[in-house]
């Protein structure tokens, strides 16, 4: 369940790190980059394989249903389950 995995999820996937070149650890690991940032907001976006965006709040925590979002849509652009997605941000 997302209840479950969402706060390690966060500390991942959406944790700033300087060293890290997009900006959040588990999204780098499916070729997404910052591309824009505004306030408590982040534009991540990918080019492989078909270009895609998604804005993430940069939110702690995040909630449930926003995080199910995000995890759809980019799962969705890259033609993977959500579970494969998951595996993938988590290592």
């Amino acid at each position: 369940s997302l209840h479950n995995v969402s706060r390690k999820i966060w500390c991942t996937a959406f944790t700033k790190t300087s060293e890290d070149s997009c900006g959040f650890l588990g999204f780098c690991r499916v070729d997404y980059r910052i591309t824009r940032q505004s306030g408590s907001h982040a534009r991540l976006t990918c080019e492989y394989p078909v270009q895609h965006h998604v804005t993430v709040p940069l939110h702690d925590p995040l909630r449930v249903g926003t995080l199910a979002g995000v995890l759809a849509a980019v799962a969705d652009a890259h033609s993977l389950s959500r579970e494969e997605l998951l595996q993938k941000l988590l290592g």
